[in-house]
């Protein structure tokens, strides 16, 4: 999503929560239980956009924790949310290449379609003519309005995109029932709305939907390789910043040697006044499965440049089979299609009869 979207989804959100105010207290103690109590049932629903081959960051942030969910509760849903990507001009080419480019990269991982249903977001939504309808729709009118209108038009119709999103976030969580959704703290207000409307609805119509609690990743955010104030992005200018997980080892090694940290050669994780090192100890810690402790353990004795190369074999060995298996399922299309398709009917299964209920319960049949 790009800078202006994401500022006017910070204003999206404000201004919902203006008239119906979330309920902060109740979210985060419910994150927080569900980080302590073994989960026993429920079920996971999450969306990750079709941006391509996902970074180290992704990786670490979000897939990994995908995979782990797997063997934690009973029915996983996972989305590759191509409806919000139209929020800005796509390439028809391009999109369907990084659809399938995130499906082969996402089953490298381990998601494991036995297991977790996975599907594309388009294909599986009854409203998804209506929303991409409204996705181009106002994306043309403001291509129009940057030739004939002032700025104040263009800000509008990027308020709409936002809005169009944020919504089409929170249907997708509630129209499969999802009782738990994997967060990063800075999206905790999208659920926040899906939250809202749950309460809304049941409220009004009778109980239906389940108010989804946070699951939290307890992995620290992975920072940009050249400037650790920032996170780690596939939009970063800088190819140096971000470790592709199809990064070769030669290109992973040369990213981490460039990475930037201090002028004190020896390795200790403080993030405040070292960002930089501490970065770079986060990625060997989680690479490498171990805490920071054990990290720093193993870089006793090492200054930050032979350290950079601990940590480069703790990336290359993880990344490396990741990498080979997306090379292999990239060749075949057929296969990625045949995972998206069967994932579409197992969703559209499971949200069709809630979509009766409600369209019984509000009145439209």
């Amino acid at each position: 999503m790009s800078l202006p979207v994401r500022t006017k989804l910070k204003h999206v959100l404000s201004f919902i929560h203006k008239f119906h105010p979330p309920q902060r207290s109740q979210l985060c103690a419910a994150a927080c239980a569900d980080s302590k109590e073994p989960p026993g049932g429920g079920r996971v629903f999450s969306g990750i956009q079709p941006t391509g081959v996902p970074h180290l960051g992704n990786y670490l942030g979000a897939l990994e924790n995908w995979v782990a969910l797997q063997n934690q509760y009973p029915s996983i849903l996972y989305s590759i949310v191509d409806l919000h990507s139209i929020t800005q001009t796509q390439d028809p080419a391009q999109l369907r290449g990084n659809i399938l480019d995130m499906t082969a990269s996402l089953l490298a991982c381990g998601v494991d379609p036995e297991r977790a249903i996975l599907f594309q977001q388009s294909q599986a939504s009854k409203h998804s003519l209506t929303e991409e309808g409204e996705g181009l729709e106002g994306r043309g009118k403001s291509t129009n309005r940057e030739n004939e209108e002032d700025n104040n038009n263009h800000s509008s119709s990027q308020f709409f995109y936002a809005a169009n999103s944020i919504v089409c976030s929170s249907s997708g969580v509630l129209e499969l029932q999802s009782t738990h959704v994997p967060v990063g703290e800075d999206q905790i207000q999208h659920l926040e709305l899906a939250q809202d409307l749950a309460r809304i609805f049941n409220n009004r119509y009778g109980n239906l939907f389940p108010e989804p609690s946070a699951l939290l990743s307890s992995t620290r955010k992975v920072k940009s390789l050249r400037d650790p104030s920032a996170k780690m992005s596939k939009s970063d200018p800088q190819a140096m910043a971000t470790i592709n997980i199809t990064d070769s080892p030669d290109d992973i090694a040369l990213k981490v040697r460039r990475a930037v940290t201090d002028f004190t050669s020896e390795v200790t994780f403080d993030p405040e006044t070292r960002p930089g090192v501490s970065n770079l100890v986060t990625i060997h810690a989680a690479m490498a499965m171990i805490n920071v402790e054990e990290a720093l353990s193993q870089a006793r004795g090492l200054d930050t440049g032979a350290y950079k190369k601990l940590v480069t074999e703790a990336v290359v060995q993880r990344l490396t089979p990741i990498r080979e298996e997306i090379e292999r399922l990239r060749s075949d299309h057929a296969h990625l299609e045949g995972v998206l398709a069967q994932g579409t009917r197992r969703a559209r299964e499971l949200a069709a009869p809630v979509l009766r209920e409600v369209r019984q319960r509000v009145g439209f049949c």
